[in-house]
């Protein structure tokens, strides 16, 4: 009875709700979405053009909201949680795959009715949001690319060797069990731990408290190499978005994504507006400032 009460206890103050989330850091009015998947929770705060905001993994709107302060007074910002992942729901059963968290965001977009789009994507967000753009080009007027890909991984030796950890059983076990994602590898993608406070930290750890809602971690996770003919069926697709605007910013200590993938944006888009900064995988968090103002002059520029 003991220990019951202690697994009770541990995991009330780890499960995360609305009420828990700190409104200081994300003071915003939750909104949601029915999917066939599931209720898609989103943010949407302010009005003008659009900013639509796409993370990756393990994170979750959350990683946008000091740019999502920043925008509104001046543009409609709408920041997504993909199924599996913050405040959205976490069904065991959905496949979790970063073409099916495309067609969602296309589902999001439609019945948003979603039109003049600066589409800003960061991690496996790249390929999801970009998937969507692609099913619809004329709602997207510009883009804006954090560390990310969109051409096959089937070859990449270090997507390999994440592909046969995490599809072991270790790898199951420290994903599902240990919630190893949040914990550890999140801390590894900052190149400066000191810009990943605890507060932070536990709003990406909290809204996986126990192994039935950690599937949607697991399964982008698997989808680094066993999607990789759907993202480069994307990639040969990206002529339907490269005509547009492109702003590409880049964390250049990022041990995930390497830097000889910001050469391959480069080449595909010459014309794309970079700027790259000296921090890990989440910019967002380490150069917050910096990054909301190469956007800001961007979005000016336009």
């Amino acid at each position: 009875m003991k220990q019951l009460l202690i697994v009770l206890i541990l995991f009330k103050m780890t499960t995360i709700s609305k009420a828990q989330v700190d409104r200081a850091l994300y003071p915003f009015e939750s909104k949601y979405l029915q999917l066939d998947a599931g209720k898609m929770h989103y943010i949407d705060e302010g009005v003008g053009d659009i900013l639509l905001f796409v993370h990756g993994t393990p994170t979750w709107s959350f990683l946008y909201r000091d740019f999502i302060k920043a925008f509104s007074a001046t543009h409609r910002c709408i920041a997504i949680d993909h199924i599996g992942f913050g405040l959205s729901d976490k069904p065991t059963d959905f496949v979790g795959t970063p073409e099916a968290h495309a067609a969602n965001l296309s589902k999001f977009i439609q019945q948003l009715e979603l039109e003049n789009i600066t589409l800003v994507v960061h991690d496996f967000g790249g390929p999801i949001g970009l998937g969507a753009a692609l099913q619809h080009p004329n709602r997207i007027k510009q883009l804006v690319v954090f560390n990310t890909w969109l051409w096959a991984t089937q070859e990449d030796k270090a997507a390999q060797k994440i592909d046969r950890f995490i599809n072991s059983r270790l790898g199951h076990f420290l994903y599902l069990r240990m919630n190893v994602s949040p914990k550890s590898l999140l801390k590894r993608g900052f190149a400066d731990k000191r810009k990943l406070s605890k507060t932070v930290h536990q709003h990406y750890v909290q809204p996986f408290p126990n192994k039935a809602s950690r599937y949607g971690l697991l399964r982008l996770g698997q989808a680094l190499v066993g999607a990789s003919d759907w993202y480069q069926s994307q990639w040969e697709q990206l002529h339907q978005l490269e005509t547009k605007d492109w702003l590409i910013l880049w964390g250049m200590q990022d041990e995930f994504i390497p830097s000889t993938h910001l050469e391959r944006w480069r080449k595909r888009l010459p014309q794309a507006q970079v700027e790259i900064f000296e921090c890990g995988h989440f910019v967002q968090e380490e150069v917050t400032q910096e990054a909301i103002a190469a956007i800001r002059a961007f979005l000016v520029t336009q």
